[in-house]
């Protein structure tokens, strides 16, 4: 059977995502119990608050954008994290929705909470895995709300970003 061109990625994605949750259901014990913070929890979230505070502008936006494709360093390193784990496949290259949700939309209402515990622990029953297992997401999910917090509030273009000290 031949399928339309769209349905190839669509079906690729699915078939991925569906992996990393067969994967992670497979590694969690069969007891119901609550998941334990890592260890580390307190020393990441106080690292967390560290960078926020520092990479926050004095105007409340998570992200400092120039020229609409030139960002901040952890807005960068967000992007690339974007980039790495090909989150394209299910939100779209510019995020606006596939078989994900348009985040560009979605930033609009969620918290950055909120928007912390989608990306760690997924939404499984929905086809989005887990990333708490992730040492980039883990590391730059700051850097990545701001990236998607930029896009929603169109101030970041679509397409490839650059650092801003870049001459492109």
């Amino acid at each position: 059977m031949k399928f339309p061109k769209v349905f190839v990625p669509l079906m690729s994605c699915l078939l991925m995502t569906g992996a990393a949750v067969a994967g992670a259901q497979q590694a969690t014990p069969s007891k119901p119990s609550t998941p334990a913070p890592p260890a580390s929890a307190s020393t990441t979230d106080a690292k967390s608050a560290t960078r926020t505070a520092a990479a926050t502008p004095a105007g409340g936006a998570p992200y400092r954008v120039s020229d609409g494709n030139k960002v901040d360093n952890a807005t960068l390193m967000g992007w690339r994290t974007w980039r790495a784990l090909a989150c394209e496949r299910c939100h779209g290259a510019e995020q606006e929705g596939l078989v994900g949700p348009p985040l560009v939309e979605s930033l609009k209402k969620l918290s950055k909470d909120q928007f912390h515990t989608t990306i760690m622990n997924g939404r499984p029953e929905k086809g989005m895995p887990p990333f708490s297992a992730s040492k980039m997401v883990t590391d730059n999910w700051e850097g990545l709300y701001a990236y998607l917090k930029g896009r929603s509030d169109g101030k970041i273009k679509p397409g490839h970003v650059y650092a801003m000290d870049s001459k492109k």
